[in-house]
């Protein structure tokens, strides 16, 4: 499974990635049939949220190593080397940029915007 990343490097930039997430077949829920999950990650919060169309909040850094789920609406994010990437309904975004100059975020359409924070303990990504 991708999941998008976006981190910032030794001095404070941030810049988008790819990272893998691997999945092996378990019986997680027997006695349905097995299928392909990953290894479990301890998680500190989580946190529904919505945003109203017309948002858009200018440079800031993660409050948190988290991961982001959107759930509804479209968001544009754009990274200080000026990469600008459309994250849509069923994106899995890995936030690790908790310091320097951060990230761009703005409400793309008239949906507003549903998702969730996972923020996880520090050391736990």
């Amino acid at each position: 499974m991708h999941c998008l990343r976006i981190y910032a490097d030794d001095d404070g930039e941030s810049h988008f990635d790819e990272v893998e997430v691997p999945l092996e077949e378990a019986n997680f829920a027997p006695p349905a049939p097995p299928f392909l999950v990953s290894e479990p990650l301890n998680a500190k919060n989580l946190i529904f949220m919505s945003i109203s169309s017309g948002w858009f909040g200018d440079w800031h850094p993660s409050p948190a190593h988290q991961y982001f789920f959107l759930l509804s609406g479209r968001l544009e994010a754009e990274v200080s080397d000026g990469e600008i990437r459309q994250i849509e309904p069923g994106a899995a975004v890995l936030l690790e940029d908790t310091v320097g100059k951060g990230h761009v975020t703005r409400v793309l359409g008239e949906d507003e915007v549903q998702a969730i924070f996972v923020q996880m303990p520090p050391g736990g990504l």
